[in-house]
Formats: C-alpha cells, sequence, structure tokens
C-alpha cells in the first residue's frame, strides 16, 4: 500500500476505496506502522510548531515554551494512537446494535482510514488561527466513517446515520477525556491550560479554538444524546440526524453565537445531473447516477458517469459537498508539485481560483485529473486506454465553466 495514493484515494473516492480496503488483508500491527502512526504524527508536529516555535498572534501574543511543547506533542501523540484503538473497540461493540457484524480487524481499518481527513486537518494546526480548518476536517472524517460503516461493518445502509452518530459522540467524548489527560501530564498544564475553561455555574466546557470559540454545553449534549437514543428506537432517521446536526452545531459555537456552519448548501445532484452530456472524448456515456444524502447536517450531492468504447474509458464523478467541499481538497490544492519519473508523471498547479492535480502514465495508458472550481465543486476523470491530453480535451464537455458559475443558496 503506498500512503499516499491511499490517502488521496481514501479522500476523493470514499466509496470506491472501502471495498479495496475490506478485501486487503492486513494486521493491527501493520496498520500502526505503515499508517496511522504516520498520519497521527501531522497534528502532533503542527501543533508543536504552531504552538511553540510559531506562536499565536493577536491582542497578546504567546508561544508555549519549548520543553513543554515537546511534552504535550509526544504525550499528544501517544494518546491519539490510543483514542484510534479505544474507537476501534467501540465500533466493533456497537455493531450489533446497528444490525453490523463484529470484526475487530475491520473496526480498526475504518477508524485508521476514517480518520485521514482529521489528521490531516491537524496541519492547520502550524497556523493557530486556521484551527477551525481542522475542525472543518475532522467533519469530513464523519463522512468518511459513513460511507465505511455499511461496507467494513456490514451494516445495513439506512442504518449507518445512527451508527455514526453514536460513533461521532463517544468519539467527541473519548477526544475531549484525552485533551485534559494531556493538560494534566503535561508541565504547566500543557497548550489545554490556555485553551480550555469550565464554567461552575452551568457545567459548559469551552475549547478554545485560536481565530473560535467552540462551546460545548454538556446539557445539550446530553439532550442530543438522548433524542438520538430515542429517534433510533423509533427508527426515526430523520429526526436521528436533525438531532445529531444539533449537537454539531452547539460544538461548534452555535450556543454561544459563534457558528460555524459545516453544512451550507451543497449543489442538488439533479442540477450536477445536466453537466454530463452524452459523450466526451469521442466516447458514449455507458452509465449515469445522481444521488444526495444528508448526514449530520452536511448534505452530500454526486453524479457519477462512465464513457467507454473499445479498450477506452472515462470515469467521471462530479461532487458537491456543500460547506467542507473545500475541505476535502486542502491537502493538495494549496500546493504546487512537479513530480516525474521513469513511468509517470504528476503535477499540482492553479489557474485562477482553480487547482489542478494530474497524474498519467507516459506510455499513455492511464490517466487523472482532479480540479476543484472556485465554487468548490470537484470534478474528476480518471482514464484507462488514454493519455492526459485526452482528458484535458473532454473537461470543457462537461461544461465546468458554467458549473463554476452556480451560486449557493444562502
Amino acid at each position: 500500500m503506498n500512503l499516499i495514493e491511499r490517502v488521496r484515494a481514501i479522500l476523493f473516492q470514499p466509496r470506491q476505496t472501502w471495498p479495496v480496503i475490506a478485501a486487503e488483508p492486513a494486521t493491527p500491527a501493520g496498520l500502526y506502522t505503515n499508517y496511522i502512526a504516520l498520519l497521527a504524527a501531522v497534528p502532533a508536529v503542527a501543533g508543536f510548531i504552531g504552538f511553540s516555535l510559531i506562536g499565536v498572534g493577536g491582542i497578546v501574543n504567546f508561544r508555549v515554551p519549548i520543553v513543554s511543547g515537546l511534552v504535550n506533542m509526544v504525550v499528544g501523540y501517544g494518546l491519539s494512537l490510543v483514542l484510534i484503538y479505544v474507537m476501534s473497540l467501540i465500533v466493533d461493540a456497537v455493531a450489533p446494535k446497528f444490525g453490523g457484524q463484529r470484526n475487530g480487524l475491520a473496526a480498526l481499518k475504518l477508524v485508521a482510514y476514517g480518520a485521514t481527513a482529521g489528521l490531516l486537518g491537524g496541519i492547520f494546526s502550524m497556523l493557530p488561527a486556521l484551527g477551525v480548518l481542522g475542525v472543518l476536517a475532522a467533519l469530513y472524517s464523519v463522512y468518511l466513517v459513513f460511507t465505511g460503516l455499511p461496507v467494513l461493518m456490514k451494516c445495513p445502509p439506512e442504518r449507518a446515520l445512527g451508527y455514526t452518530a453514536v460513533v461521532v459522540i463517544c468519539g467527541f467524548l473519548a477526544a475531549l477525556v484525552i485533551g485534559l489527560v494531556t493538560a494534566v501530564v503535561s508541565p504547566g498544564a500543557g497548550v489545554m491550560a490556555g485553551l480550555g475553561a469550565a464554567s461552575r455555574e452551568t457545567g459548559d466546557v469551552t475549547l478554545k479554538v485560536p481565530g473560535t470559540d467552540i462551546a460545548i454545553n454538556s446539557r445539550k449534549f446530553e439532550e442530543a444524546a438522548q433524542r438520538i437514543e430515542a429517534a433510533q428506537a423509533r427508527g426515526d432517521s430523520q429526526a436521528a440526524g436533525e438531532a445529531t446536526a444539533a449537537m454539531i452545531g452547539a460544538a461548534l459555537g452555535a450556543a454561544t453565537g459563534n457558528q460555524v456552519d459545516p453544512s451550507g448548501q451543497a449543489i442538488a445532484p439533479e442540477v450536477l445531473k445536466e453537466f454530463v452530456p452524452a459523450a466526451i472524448g469521442g466516447l458514449a456515456r455507458q452509465s449515469l447516477s445522481a444521488e444526495g444524502e444528508s448526514v449530520m447536517g452536511i448534505t452530500l450531492n454526486q453524479v457519477q458517469a462512465s464513457f467507454g468504447a473499445a479498450d477506452k474509458t472515462i470515469e467521471v464523478d462530479i461532487t458537491d459537498h456543500g460547506g467542507i467541499s473545500r475541505i476535502s481538497a486542502t491537502a493538495w490544492a494549496a500546493r504546487s508539485l512537479q513530480r516525474e519519473d521513469a513511468e509517470e508523471v504528476e503535477r499540482i498547479y492553479r489557474k485562477g481560483d482553480r487547482a489542478f492535480h494530474e497524474t498519467w502514465r507516459k506510455d499513455g495508458s492511464g490517466a487523472s485529473l482532479l480540479v476543484l472550481l472556485g465554487n468548490g465543486v470537484q470534478v474528476q476523470l480518471q482514464g484507462s486506454g488514454v493519455g492526459i491530453e485526452a482528458l484535458r480535451d473532454a473537461l470543457p464537455g462537461l461544461g465546468v465553466d458554467r458549473l463554476a458559475g452556480l451560486p449557493r443558496q444562502p
């Protein structure tokens, strides 16, 4: 397994990647050594750089002392590895309650790969003022878990929403406990001492991400959990989703007026579908599907189409995740890349407000083109038996200029 390829696949093509993950052999030791331990280092190291080397600016500038920062980094890193294992135990234990099958290794795979977006989002800790983006990246991990549960834990798709809600709640509480443990064992109470506070009167716990306030009201959190449980007992997935969305909204500051909206308004799949023509690049359309989902108040819309003739195929994927569309692309859209070896070429670049990620085989046997439009819509073309020029030529046929101009509803 290539780390970069796996990260790219799980972020940009989760539905296609989960079956691959489910089928491939793995061991807990291998997952930790080759994937979890590497990605978990991202938020740990970035946090040390951001809080101890760069520092937090504003009215008052401060930096966490180097020694304290190093201890925070090591302790936080170790506890994050523990958290992933604990979460896998929870995922495995509750599987039967949602019609799933217990499988410890599958649960660890789910948590490990599902956490990819959140772990990579930890890079924003390097610039503490952008810390809220790391929170939004973690929300994309919620979607990854949602898409992975039916595949790895064999739960019915219609029960994946409630299953995800329980996992999110348990994960949030476990992360909060780990944060408090970090504060206790780190010198000078660690970073959490300056980032957290509790109210004796209300029982509220406030975690302050630089640049925003994330307020968690324990009473409302418990009420939301009870509403989710009651909705699940009635089989009312819509009510469960609304209750969980309210919980997330409160966690992101709705109660204090500092609302961070993870949902936005995704462009409807029926609208996205209109941009798929009957043929592109001289290849006739073979299949077309459009679907929309609402998970935890987050809308997820996607259109997929296949074009082919003889030994040439182009797979098209148009995706819009509303308010979190850019989060999944942040790992690549903000950088530039020129990579080439004897067999393959890879480029990441920008043109105006669009980001492009191109990969192609030099022998013309395959290519991939991913475009992030200015309004957050992602368009991906995956070619087999065709080169990168064919994908570039096919792109205008999808009406990307009109697609980029589609407004979002307030």
